[in-house]
């Protein structure tokens, strides 16, 4: 084999390809994603070259290179936004930084995983949601984000040398946003050593009437250090990563982040075997301390909330084929997570004279197997198979409250929570069986079908079975749903489990290029919330909320995407062309068909993009419908339909690119409706009660990149 790494950058690529309705969620038809005609697998698979020329002008949150591929966000800090598939969010969706398993250290979710690596440094980006295959991970029931930035780059010459770089920055009006960001690496045949960096500082950004969305202004950096060699047959990679983010606004939380600081260490080796099959073995760790508080007069309080979490984990693959026509993939995985979660004391205050232990020595460990087999059964069909099986324990120690004596003359439930927390066994154990059975059938040289079942399984975090306390305020410290309300833990809550049912058709032609999906899912044991009680700090009735606790039910969850590129010119003016997406998603309980908590209402996008050599453009116009279907047990907003006008133009002059942009061109005022509530405003003024968050409105974006 020759010196080369395209085996080692994609080991299992022949696995990602071939997962067939993986992106359920359909895929943009950008014109980068369907020019290879050769390659109709891709249908459901995202790719993102996020160092790219085209896309180098790409700064900020990786979540800024997803929100156009389909995957919705349900909205929170400026970095730190918790992804959508299938209208299930935050765990149950498994997201691999670099194949590493990050899980997020906080009662609130502040820091899931995608905040750990920003959009510049970005190399490839695989969404694949409903059936999965068991090969892309396990523990989810919605699907897998794979984000990585390890992509090592080796020059010709036999000594180390410059080999690429770039810089970049930014500007957003609305939120007077710096964004900056930089890669650079130098090479040999067999070394390659490598740094990304990329910072970002925002204040509150403005809606559409001109008002300060008060609490959103942020600052984050992350920097990486990648260390490479190879030969002909095998390679070895070192990645060290740091990020700070020193404040982080969440509006629709009672708290902010005033600290978030985090270290990580990852080591893949990976190896090729005979017969064209290859191994690869990743050993990650990731530490973070986090602390939460309050930074802006935006949202005032008084009361520090510190994190620690370490994530440790190995990954074992094997790809072997067996044959001219069938592949077998085999992998032994394991994960452990711990976690420290302690409230300080605030002398003088209620919160004393102890500190308040919410989780005290929390574990969580995976252990899993799996085998897939992949098999071309003739020139038109092709199947894959696949089970995985995990084994999962959960445990933490025991707690305490801020008091052990009565509060105001009234009972300390806390108090008397945290003593039955502690007499109870905490340990819990649960098995789970994955399994997937994925067809592609190829109607013809440009048409394709595909089908889907899974069976996937997802148990419980820590945060879901072990918050134990009673009272309002520490009830009001868990939850990632941005709602305003209060949550309790449930220890013996069972895992999830989720059977899928998807159906695809892919047709890429000349001119036309379309792709559509339809998908059901049945949820049984899905980890929802009772109302177990109530609190109002106002008079007035809209400032009520709920105290709810976690509880299993069965549910369902279905939906549609359409897409469609259409080119109809390409003349001296250029190539034009129109897109038009469609989606809708619904989710409701099996018992009542009460609606599940933010699910999105159905979105449409049309598009004209023009393209005449190095220059591009876009405008496009959104609208989303009401959203009437909500969720009564926690209180959620009913918002209003809207639209949005988005203008995007770049231009590429030899290793300059140049992106102008205006989002929101005619200002529109308009309600997130996966935003939540804001509670900064609520703080500031309760006397309306608890809006939905407000989205940005207009802003004038300019960035450059250059390349050396």
């Amino acid at each position: 084999m020759a010196a080369n790494s395209a085996y080692l950058s994609h080991p299992f690529k022949t696995s990602v390809i071939s997962s067939s309705l993986a992106i359920a969620m359909g895929l943009s038809l950008a014109p980068q994603a369907m020019a290879d005609d050769s390659e109709l697998a891709n249908i459901e698979r995202l790719e993102v070259h996020g160092q790219q020329t085209e896309n180098r002008n790409t700064l900020g949150s990786a979540e800024n290179l997803l929100k156009g591929q389909g995957v919705d966000f349900s909205e929170a800090g400026g970095v730190s936004a918790l992804p959508i598939l299938n209208g299930m969010m935050g765990d149950r969706i498994k997201v691999l930084v670099d194949g590493a398993d990050i899980t997020a250290s906080c009662a609130n979710q502040m820091n899931p995983p995608l905040s750990y690596i920003s959009a510049n440094q970005v190399t490839t980006a695989e969404v694949i949601a409903g059936v999965s295959p068991v090969s892309a991970g396990g523990d989810n029931i919605a699907g897998v984000i794979k984000v990585s930035s390890l992509n090592p780059k080796f020059g010709e010459s036999d000594s180390i040398k410059w080999n690429s770089g770039d810089i970049s920055t930014g500007y957003r009006s609305v939120s007077d946003t710096l964004l900056l960001g930089t890669n650079a690496t130098v090479a040999s045949k067999n070394i390659s050593l490598s740094y990304q960096g990329a910072y970002e500082d925002a204040n509150s950004y403005k809606d559409g009437n001109g008002d300060k969305v008060i609490d959103t202004l942020y600052r984050a950096q992350n920097h990486a250090l990648t260390a490479a060699w190879r030969d002909d047959t095998q390679q070895v990679a070192i990645k060290l990563t740091y990020q700070n983010i020193p404040f982080q606004g969440f509006a629709n939380q009672y708290m902010d982040m005033t600290d978030n600081k985090s270290y990580g260490a990852l080591a893949r080796y990976q190896l090729k075997l005979d017969d064209d099959g290859e191994f690869s073995a990743q050993f990650n760790w990731h530490g973070v301390k986090h602390e939460m508080g309050f930074f802006t007069p935006e949202k005032t309080g008084k009361m520090p909330m510190n994190t620690e979490g370490d994530d440790y984990s190995y990954q074992l693959h094997w790809r072997l084929p067996m044959g001219d026509d069938s592949t077998l993939l085999v992998g032994q995985e394991f994960y452990s997570y711990q976690l420290d979660d302690v409230w300080p004391a605030v002398p003088g205050t209620m919160m004393a004279p102890n500190d308040y232990i919410n989780i005290n020595d929390g574990e969580r460990r995976r252990a899993a197997v799996y085998g897939e087999w992949q098999q071309d059964l003739s020139p038109s069909w092709w199947l894959s198979a696949g089970v995985r099986f995990e084994y999962v324990t959960t445990n933490t120690g025991e707690v305490q409250a801020y008091s052990d004596m009565p509060m105001m003359g009234m009972p300390n439930m806390d108090a008397a929570a945290a003593q039955a927390f502690n007499e109870m066994d905490r340990e819990r154990n649960d098995d789970l069986i994955d399994a997937t059975l994925l067809a592609r059938y190829q109607l013809s040289a440009n048409q394709q079908l595909e089908f889907g079942l899974a069976r996937k399984n997802r148990a419980p975090n820590l945060y879901e079975r072990y918050s134990w306390g009673r009272g309002t305020m520490a009830t009001t410290m868990i939850g990632w749903y941005g709602d305003g309300n209060g949550y309790v833990g449930n220890p013996d809550l069972k895992p999830e489990t989720a059977h899928t049912l998807s159906a695809a058709y892919k047709y890429n032609g000349d001119s036309w290029q379309v792709s559509t999906t339809a998908w059901y899912t049945t949820v049984t044991d899905y980890i929802d919330a009772e109302v177990i009680g109530s609190f109002n700090r106002t008079s007035s009735a809209d400032g009520k909320r709920n105290i709810l606790q976690f509880t299993n039910l069965d549910a369902n969850l279905y939906g549609a995407r359409f897409n469609a590129l259409y080119q109809f010119a390409e003349t001296s003016t250029g190539k034009w062309q129109v897109l038009g997406k469609v989606n809708v998603t619904r989710g409701e309980r099996d018992e009542g068909n009460e609606p599940l908590y933010q699910i999105k209402p159905l979105q449409t996008e049309l598009a004209l993009q023009h393209q005449l050599g190095n220059w591009e453009n876009s405008l496009s116009w959104q609208w989303v419908a009401t959203k009437d279907r909500v969720d009564d047990r926690r209180l959620e907003n009913e918002t209003d339909s809207y639209s949005l006008l988005n203008l995007n133009s770049s231009m590429k002059w030899q290793d300059l690119t140049v992106t102008f942009a205006v989002n929101n061109l005619f200002d529109s005022y308009y309600e997130l409706p996966l935003g939540g509530v804001s509670v900064a405003e609520f703080k500031a003024d309760n006397t309306n009660g608890f809006k939905q968050i407000a989205g940005a409105g207009r802003s004038f974006e300019l960035s450059a990149s250059y390349a050396f």
